[in-house]
């Protein structure tokens, strides 16, 4: 598992940025501060694919550069995740995407989890980015890669959030059955009674993009 911000980098002040009140008012910089992280998390995943020697010639002579013929299949978990999403894909520009509609039903008792939309090309033998911002109970990121194996299964997934809690951690870890790796930005303390990730940051999908009805 690679956490951000176990180390410093300038991804913290991104991540600052993102929980704390007196900046979350202004959407445009919360999307793009996701976006931003998007961004970091795509460069380190970069560093597992494998890499051959290429030759390009320059306007003086040839130069020998690494290269990954790796394309990976970007997954948006929507709605939160698009400008984090739009990070990956604005490194990964060459990449082919799928969307996953995906909410918790919020009642007494346990949470559900329900799916509505859902697009992909095939994953049979593919790198798969599976991107949301908040891993809180991990069972939203798990019904979502239960969905997209109908569509083939992939060499690995590449799971992504920019904050998740230990206990999604922990549910991941027992549930997903294929080969998967966890990129994230941070890791929080706990959840709460509520099952929102603490401190976590809120509703990401309402600081992008505004509350739903």
């Amino acid at each position: 598992m690679f956490v951000l911000t176990e180390s410093g980098s300038v991804g913290n002040h991104f991540i600052a940025e993102l929980r704390d009140i007196t900046v979350q008012g202004d959407r445009l910089r919360f999307r793009k501060n996701l976006e931003r992280l998007g961004e970091i998390l795509a460069y380190e995943i970069s560093k597992t694919f494998r890499y051959e020697s290429r030759s390009v010639e320059t306007p003086l002579a040839q130069a020998n550069v690494l290269l990954s013929p790796t394309i990976p299949v970007l997954i948006a978990v929507l709605r939160a995740s698009l400008p984090f999403y739009n990070g990956f894909l604005n490194f990964f520009d060459k990449a082919e995407s799928g969307f996953i509609g995906a909410f918790r039903e919020e009642g007494e008792g346990e949470i559900k989890i329900n799916l509505g939309y859902h697009a992909s090309p095939s994953l049979q033998g593919k790198t798969v980015i599976l991107a949301d911002p908040m891993l809180a109970t991990g069972k939203s990121f798990f019904r979502s890669i239960e969905t997209i194996l109908s569509h083939g299964t992939p060499e690995i997934i590449h799971i992504a959030a920019a904050i998740a809690s230990p206990e999604g951690i922990d549910y991941l870890s027992k549930n997903i059955t294929v080969p998967f790796q966890l990129w994230i930005g941070s890791v929080d303390l706990s959840l709460n009674a509520q099952l929102y990730i603490v401190p976590g940051l809120g509703d990401a999908g309402d600081l992008a993009f505004g509350e739903k009805l």
